[in-house]
């Protein structure tokens, strides 16, 4: 798609990093117990040589936390005058828009971690199952204030106004 398309660069959002922020507390959360058991087991079975092992989960939580920051830097969004944009990927950029009268419900949910970060993710449903759309990490405040915009821009755009 042509860049004369789209919305100027300061039109875009981008999200909060309260979710980056999330995202890699669950990835130590998970990383420390296999850190730990791979260190355990080495050294019940083989003694030091296999204590390298744990270099092995070592890296894995290296490189999904910078894959982490990779990603949450990809996300971002844009309002139109007709539609909403959401674009993300690294390898592969993905360009989702998402017509203002296709709309038919706009989901706002944060379960108990999430409101913990004080985050909330925004989910777009459409008549196509397929473009769904779905912005994650955003303040509580922002989703509700998109919520409650992309739902009368909605309306708007359904009742042939």
């Amino acid at each position: 798609m042509p860049d004369a398309l789209l919305p100027d660069p300061e039109r875009w959002r981008v999200l909060p990093p309260e979710l980056r922020r999330l995202r890699r507390t669950l990835l130590v959360l998970a990383a420390v117990p296999a850190v730990a058991l791979t260190l355990l087991i080495s050294l019940s079975v083989g003694g030091w040589p296999w204590v390298l092992l744990t270099v092995v989960p070592l890296l894995v939580a290296a490189a999904a936390w910078r894959s982490i920051g990779v990603g949450w830097r990809a996300w971002r969004y844009a309002e139109r005058e007709d539609d909403l944009l959401i674009s993300r990927g690294v390898l592969v950029r993905r360009l989702v828009v998402v017509p203002y009268g296709r709309m038919q419900l706009v989901d706002v949910t944060a379960g108990p971690l999430a409101r913990r970060f004080g985050v909330a993710r925004v989910q777009l449903h459409t008549a196509a199952a397929a473009s769904d759309a779905v912005i994650p990490g955003l303040p509580p405040r922002e989703a509700a204030r998109l919520r409650d915009a992309l739902t009368e821009r909605g309306e708007a755009r359904s009742a042939g106004l």
